[in-house]
């Protein structure tokens, strides 16, 4: 019997301190954060979890309250793959946890590369080696088919080849707000 309650006071004191140890990061403090692991817009899904690690020091009216390598969670809150040949992919991530309490945070967002340059440059060097092959061929009549083949193939290479997804590396560095708890004084 008295073991049973010395157990259930050890519970009860390493709870408490777990609680008292937990800190409120005030409104406004910077967190920056080491991902754990590769998100990326193809893959991601809205609500998913991510883990990371606290990357400096958070320090509070002098104080150390968080240290580095301390363990944070956040989740993708959207995610939106690339289309072919338009919309490049987008991923954004807020905190939800840091060091053990609870917070929210401003939201961090990754985008691809635009289609625009990639898909120019696919489709006019398709055009313009269509109706050199063709002019070369055919003359006049042979470069404007060859053009609008090229056209055709140039489309077709951009519209294969052209997913540009958002992607945060695994290792990559963040840096979030928090937006709740008490303003700093």
């Amino acid at each position: 019997m008295k073991t049973r309650i010395m157990i259930r006071v050890a519970l009860f004191m390493a709870v408490m301190f777990s609680l008292a140890s937990a800190t409120e990061l005030p409104y406004g403090t910077r967190v920056t954060v080491r991902l754990g692991n590769r998100l990326s817009s193809a893959t991601a899904r809205s609500g998913q979890t991510f883990e990371a690690t606290v990357a400096r020091d958070i320090v509070v009216n002098g104080k150390i309250v968080v240290k580095a390598g301390s363990p944070a969670k956040g989740k993708v809150t959207y995610a939106k793959s690339s289309g072919r040949l338009h919309k490049p992919g987008v991923i954004t991530i807020r905190l939800t946890s840091v060091g053990g309490s609870r917070v929210s945070s401003t939201a961090v967002s990754a985008k691809g590369k635009g289609h625009g340059k990639s898909n120019v440059t696919k489709v006019g060097g398709g055009a313009a080696a269509g109706a050199l092959i063709g002019g070369l061929a055919g003359g006049g009549k042979g470069a404007l088919i060859g053009a609008g083949a090229g056209t055709a193939a140039g489309t077709g290479v951009a519209a294969a080849t052209g997913k540009e997804e958002a992607v945060m590396s695994s290792e990559s560095v963040r840096v979030f707000t928090i937006t709740s708890g008490k303003p700093r004084r």
